[in-house]
């Protein structure tokens, strides 16, 4: 196959997964949900926290950098932290277990009223499992961006915004990626109107 038929099918393919969200309702309201929730806790002086693995573990970063550093122009810095520090992560690791990687950061930092946005393809990371169950001990604000049907993360989230169609990794996560761009410019639209003037 010819490289220009299969870049095109790849972009037909993430085409199709984007249109299928979209038209999904109870995708949708979880979008809103999830920007309602940042919102709040944002607005309360709280924390977002983000956490995945691999490449989600890149989108959980991408997240929390755009709150605290600039996304559409000039602004307060916002409070959001990814737990992807990779000395905190080895030593939790060998001491406790991969398992316990992000549930132990979220031990240590997460506070009623913070929210806990996890990233996961498949839904069923059992570090993520760990760490939404922490969360919830803490009153926190549970978020999922899933794939596969949510898998176990699902039950645990108190908004799952889950892909549908896709099969792959890399349809989810471009999803995912729209989602968290999405949310973070509906929040400041709310908190910063005037960097949306005109």
């Amino acid at each position: 196959m010819p490289n220009g038929d299969s870049v095109r099918r790849a972009l037909d393919e993430a085409a199709a997964v984007q249109a299928a969200f979209r038209a999904d309702a109870a995708a949708m309201a979880a979008c809103d949900a999830f920007a309602d929730a940042a919102h709040r806790a944002l607005a309360a002086g709280r924390t977002l926290y983000s956490c995945g693995n691999g490449g989600s573990m890149s989108d959980a970063m991408h997240f929390a950098e755009e709150w605290s550093g600039r996304f559409r122009g000039d602004r307060a810095a916002l409070p959001a932290i990814a737990f992807s520090d990779p000395a905190a992560m080895t030593c939790i690791a060998n001491d406790f277990g991969f398992e316990q990687v992000f549930a132990r950061q979220v031990e240590a930092h997460g506070r009623a009223g913070d929210v806990l946005v996890t990233l996961s393809t498949s839904g069923n990371s059992s570090n993520l499992v760990a760490a939404l169950n922490a969360a919830r001990a803490r009153g926190m604000t549970t978020v999922g961006l899933l794939g596969r049907g949510g898998g176990a993360m699902r039950a645990l989230c108190d908004v799952a915004v889950v892909v549908p169609l896709a099969k792959t990794s890399d349809r989810i996560q471009e999803v995912h990626i729209q989602v968290v761009h999405a949310v973070i410019e509906a929040v400041e639209r709310r908190m910063f109107p005037q960097n949306y003037a005109g």
